[in-house]
């Protein structure tokens, strides 16, 4: 098959012809239709995650159908059509397992980590953590959910019963959870690189109430704010806006140095946390919220062998909303 694949020693892919592989026991075989390109595949090519298995084929945002299965297999079937997210494996045995806190797994696979992904014609990825996925989405629209949508719906739980909401960083995360926090008749303030115009008015179309730079103070204190660009800086920038006893949260997985700051941003009780990971909890209530509202998933299609290109447009900034990645033969109509 024909993969792209990372070797460690550049961030440029090499289109690759790899051999097929096989299901093993509790494995799907699954034909990739669709792979989104993830900020955290940039964290990988860029050297910003250390040891990740080499050489590797990254994607962990995967939408294909099932052809074979191997033993042991039970809640799929030949032919249907799952999702591979980035959490790929879990020991099940570790003190965060044990306590329901999978995503903190001391001895994790992750997918298009250390664990071959979907930059490829095929795939195989354990069954007991592929998802099934709401009809109502083509192949493109439902690649971002798998982790743009998965992680964002994280990050927004964890800001409890905040009704103001601030998102740093307006990206294919943000666009999803945006509309999330409207349904659930939040309000949304959005905050993207200075002069980024069509950033702004992107949100203002997702159902942000008000739209403009970090640099700027929203209309009024916000509750909780969510932070999904990689910029340290951002985070004594949003705890100045937050009320007393408001939440930063820092959805993704790697983040620039954050500066010093005075403790009176902190005190009066406001909360700084991260969030790693996902459980497949979070998964299964994603998909299903998803397949109540539905979401308006802007995605920007590429083919599988333009994943450089894709890359480099998510680094430089120049995308609106989720790239995602085609295999041959399954070139979407722009959404």
């Amino acid at each position: 098959m024909i993969a792209m694949t990372f070797d460690g020693q550049s961030s440029v892919l090499r289109e690759t012809q790899v051999p097929d592989p096989i299901a093993g026991p509790g494995q799907l075989l699954i034909d990739v239709h669709a792979c989104g390109v993830c900020r955290t595949d940039l964290h990988v090519v860029d050297g910003d995650l250390s040891a990740p298995k080499l050489p590797l084929i990254p994607g962990h945002e995967i939408v294909g159908v099932v052809t074979a299965m191997g033993e042991d297999v039970h809640d799929f079937e030949i032919g249907e059509r799952v999702g591979v997210p980035w959490l790929g494996h879990t020991c099940g045995h570790c003190a965060y397992c044990l306590g329901h806190r999978e995503n903190l797994c001391d001895h994790p696979g992750f997918t298009g980590y250390t664990i071959d992904g979907g930059y490829a014609q095929k795939t195989v990825a354990d069954s007991r953590y592929c998802l099934h996925l709401p009809p109502e989405y083509t192949d493109a629209q439902a690649a971002p959910l798998l982790c743009a949508g998965i992680i964002g719906y994280r990050t927004l739980e964890m800001a409890g019963d905040a009704r103001r909401i601030g998102i740093y960083g307006f990206g294919a995360a943000a666009h999803i959870v945006a509309q999330i926090a409207r349904h659930q008749q939040r309000t949304v303030y959005a905050f993207t690189r200075p002069g980024d115009d069509a950033a702004q008015q992107f949100a203002l179309r997702c159902g942000a109430q008000w739209a403009g730079s970090s640099e700027q103070s929203p209309p009024e204190p916000i509750d909780a704010a969510l932070i999904f660009a990689p910029v340290g800086a951002l985070i004594p920038i949003a705890l100045k806006a937050l009320v007393k006893g408001g939440i930063v949260v820092c959805g993704g997985i790697h983040m620039n140095e954050i500066p010093a700051f005075s403790y009176d941003l902190l005190w009066e009780e406001r909360r700084l946390c991260s969030v790693a990971n996902l459980t497949r909890a979070d998964g299964a209530a994603l998909m299903r919220l998803a397949s109540e509202l539905p979401l308006r998933i802007q995605v920007t299609p590429y083919p599988l062998e333009d994943a450089n290109r894709a890359l480099s447009d998510l680094r430089e900034g120049h995308l609106t909303g989720a790239a995602v990645l085609m295999t041959p033969g399954r070139r979407p109509v722009q959404t």
